[in-house]
């Protein structure tokens, strides 16, 4: 048994052991090496907290280094070892009256990270003197530890005083401490907004001024951000602030150049005399271009936020038009962004230059930027009508070249462009009809379609063109569907005559022959439309459009209002409120209170009635939308019977039911939609035959004739 024996024993006691030895070693040196060696292991994730009370003898030292380690290692695994971190309490409280002011720094801001209760008590009266104490760095440093506390316990932070103690540190002679003040009661604020704890007012905004030269460039971005919520009583007032924030523009760290920005936008709306916006407007320009010299991500920051900044005040980047210019090194996201700047900035003194710019952009390789460049020429046209012509020479150009997906995003915006200047560009339409057999893309053929459809009666063969897509209609996609058959209704609507088959066919093909519900539901209104009323079908089908707007990627003033107020945050580059992103905001819950105000408006008649709303309230208290959707699918729906008038519009008789022709054709409904629509709209279209006894029947549009 002892010559076995041997093979289960080591002398190896393994790392945990030599650390926890040479912990406890009685030279301060090893001790050290040691230390060092529980936070290299601790900081490539090894569990190394079973060395807590061996470390933690580690503490009473005068060694700045070795104190910081340990209390490092303190704040880890603190949480790990609650009952033993109350050893530590007299150290901390000791080095808080430590002479040395890093020292002292160090044990408040310890003791604040760690997020220990039982620690809690011990820390206000060092806290408390902290706050007060002679040294600036520890008076900065206490101010984020009232924070801290306000998270554990924010009633006892109150009722100590702490609140007030944070106010009293905003008027500090220190700037630092001013700084970190401001953040601390920031952060409080967002805590519990509804307790007003932080509001600047004149006094407070006239010391955050003052302490913003001296600041570092992370205190100058927490005093700007709080000079967000203060409104000047005056246009003199605003002008001042200006006045002593401009000098921000000029510092290196972007962010601080963006907080200035946004400064500068909330107060030029108190500003009366058109001379000083216009001057803060011009000096706000040279930064924000200085911006653009950034690495590509900085760049795309800047741009979200330039482009916020121009939908506010466009005349800022008016003449610097040049420095958006796209490089042929741009990552595709930012020269996206430029495009966007581009179109924003463009107006008819720069146009040729722009339209110079874009024509090349469009010969470039990357196809998806080709697409936005091209696209970006028909906005121009749309936004100008000045510059509308030489866009088209433009596009006509880049449409002769052949290259299949600049052709098609040509048409696309070709089709915007005739929606905004209605009966102008026409004569273009038969070099576009060129390219038909160039066209694969949905959004092109659709765009195609259209144009075939609403000038057709321009068109000597768009009966053709129209033939042309309707071979393959059942392999088109829906889009093309829909656009395909809306023209064709167009092109028998101008030149009935000619075309009577071709709207029999493309109906029969539409009603019968598709899976896709819409194209259905479509077919057999126009079906319907052109059997009843077929002058009504004229005044529906080819009423007059409205134009179409300039720009349609505009925000609204109030969502622009409070992106300016964010400029230089992440809502500044989603382009959305920080509180539809954000979780713990209070937009989902008062949601949640209107609709428990809907329902309980409810008519409550009936037993179901009154059970079914009072499970709805529930389900929205306890936030279980789940149980809202778990509808029975296969139940029998109710039906309501609508009582009809002695006087009803043509479009009122389309949609009586026609139960006899419904019962006779269910047989032939493909599934349960159809056998609704035939309800709704009777029989679907009678089968196409040669025969002459149903000659009359098959042209049931005969009055257009």
């Amino acid at each position: 048994m002892s010559r076995h024996h041997r093979f289960f024993t080591t002398n190896k006691k393994g790392e945990i052991y030599e650390l926890k030895k040479e912990l406890n070693s009685e030279y301060r040196q090893t001790r050290s090496d040691a230390v060092k060696k529980v936070i290299a292991s601790m900081t490539i994730g090894k569990d190394v907290s079973g060395l807590f009370p061996d470390v933690l003898k580690n503490m009473q030292t005068k060694d700045i280094e070795l104190k910081k380690l340990v209390y490092l290692y303190l704040m880890n695994y603190a949480k790990t070892q609650p009952e033993l971190v109350i050893l530590a309490v007299n150290t901390f409280v000791k080095d808080s009256n430590d002479p040395n002011p890093l020292i002292r720094a160090l044990s408040i801001r310890t003791m604040g990270c760690i997020r220990v209760e039982k620690i809690i008590d011990y820390l206000t009266e060092p806290l408390r003197r902290a706050v007060k104490d002679e040294n600036p760095y520890v008076r900065k440093t206490a101010a984020i530890c009232v924070a801290k506390l306000y998270e554990l316990e924010p009633e006892m932070t109150e009722e100590q005083g702490f609140i007030e103690m944070l106010r009293d540190m905003v008027s500090d002679v220190n700037p630092m401490v001013v700084a970190n003040a401001v953040i601390a009661l920031t952060d409080i604020h967002e805590d519990s907004p509804e307790k007003h704890t932080f509001k600047v007012n004149e006094n407070i905004a006239n010391k955050l001024l003052h302490a913003l030269n001296e600041c570092t460039e992370w205190g100058q971005i927490a005093i700007l951000n709080a000079l967000v919520d203060y409104r000047p009583h005056d246009s003199k007032e605003a002008d001042a602030i200006c006045e002593r924030v401009l000098p921000r523009l000029q510092h290196a760290n972007g962010a601080v150049v963006l907080s200035a920005v946004k400064i500068l936008l909330i107060n030029v709306r108190y500003i009366k005399e058109e001379e000083s916006i216009e001057a803060f407007c011009r000096k706000m320009a040279p930064p924000l271009v200085t911006l653009l010299s950034s690495p590509p991500e900085f760049q795309y920051i800047a741009l979200r936020n330039i482009s916020i900044v121009l939908q506010k005040h466009p005349q800022v980047l008016d003449s610097e038009m040049r420095v958006f210019f796209c490089k042929y090194n741009d990552p595709l996201y930012v020269k996206l962004e430029k495009l966007e700047i581009l179109i924003r900035l463009s107006h008819s003194r720069n146009m040729n230059q722009l339209l110079s710019e874009l024509k090349e952009y469009a010969n470039e390789v990357d196809v998806e930027f080709v697409r936005r460049s091209v696209n970006a020429i028909g906005r121009c046209a749309i936004k100008m009508d000045d510059a509308a012509e030489r866009c088209i020479h433009v596009l006509l150009d880049l449409i002769s070249t052949g290259v299949s997906y600049v052709v098609q995003e040509a048409i696309v915006v070709i089709k915007d462009i005739f929606r905004k200047y209605p009966g102008t560009y026409e004569g273009i339409i038969p070099q576009l009809c060129e390219n038909l057999h160039v066209l694969d893309e949905p959004e092109a053929k659709a765009a195609l379609t259209w144009i075939i459809g609403e000038y057709a009666e321009n068109i000597a063969n768009a009966d053709e063109l129209i033939r042309f897509f309707l071979d393959n209609f059942k392999d088109e996609h829906a889009q093309v569907q829909l656009q395909l058959l809306t023209a064709t209704v167009k092109l028998f609507l101008k030149k009935p005559s000619e075309n009577q088959a071709l709207v029999q066919e493309i109906l029969q093909v539409a009603s019968l022959g598709c899976d896709n519900a819409d194209i259905r539901d479509r077919a057999y209104i126009y079906w319907r439309l052109l059997s009843t009323d077929p002058q009504a079908a004229k005044t529906v089908v080819l009423a007059e459009k409205p134009p179409i707007a300039g720009e349609n990627q505009e925000l609204s003033p109030a969502v622009l209002d409070t992106l300016v107020s964010e400029i230089g945050t992440l809502a500044s580059v989603y382009h959305k409120p920080a509180e539809t992103f954000v979780a713990g905001k209070t937009y989902g819950a008062d949601n949640v209170a209107r609709a428990m105000r809907q329902h309980d408006h409810m008519d409550n008649d009936s037993e179901d009635q009154d059970e079914e709303a009072k499970n709805i309230k529930q389900a929205i208290k306890n936030n279980d939308i789940g149980d809202l959707l778990d509808l029975d699918w296969n139940s029998e729906p109710v039906v309501s019977a609508v009582p009809h008038t002695s006087k009803h519009h043509v479009l009122d008789d389309l949609l009586l039911l026609n139960s006899a022709n419904a019962t006779s054709s269910s047989s032939n409904a493909h599934d349960q939609g159809d056998l609704m629509m035939m309800k709704l709209f009777g029989s679907p279209p009678p089968p196409i035959s040669n025969t002459a006894a149903t000659a009359q029947q098959q042209q049931p549009f005969a009055s257009l004739v």
